[in-house]
This record gives C-alpha cells, structure tokens and sequence, in this order.
C-alpha cells in the first residue's frame, strides 16, 4: 500500500481522537486503533515510514501516539518452522 494513503488513515484516526480532552488518552486510542483494525503489514510499513522519513505528513499527535506505541504496534514475526 503507498505510504500516502497510509498517513492519510492514520491522520484521519487521529482527528477523531482529538477531540478527546486528554491527548494521552488519545495517543493510547490511536494506537489501539491501529493495533486492532490494521493488518500487521500497514503497520510495520506506518512504522517503517516513522523511522525512516521521521514520519513525514503525520499529525504530531498520530506521530507522537505511534512513537509512544512503538512496541505494541510492531507486529510479531512469523515463526519458522523447525525441521526435525
């Protein structure tokens, strides 16, 4: 997926979120927002995007909830299989 259309969900999940009154409380939403409907390769690529373009085009709430997340949203790696 291109990572414009990707900053543009995550910016648009966090305009809903912004209207809560505590911006703590509506990083750890965004985050769990992402964690729960986005499928792992979004998010690894959301992440990516952060790490290496320091998260160009991102809200600074939605940028400062993914860098809060960082370890909750990073999808685990696919176990090998062990041949035995």
């Amino acid at each position: 997926m291109k990572i414009l259309h990707l900053v543009t969900m995550a910016n648009q999940i966090g305009t809903f979120f912004s209207s809560y009154p505590d911006q703590e409380e509506a990083g750890g939403e965004i985050a769990s927002h992402l964690q729960r409907y986005w499928a792992p390769p979004m998010r690894r690529q959301l992440l990516e995007h952060v790490e290496l373009n320091e998260g160009e085009g991102l809200h600074p709430p939605v940028l400062a909830a993914l860098r809060a997340n960082v370890a909750r949203l990073t999808p685990a790696l696919p176990r090998k299989a062990v041949a035995g």
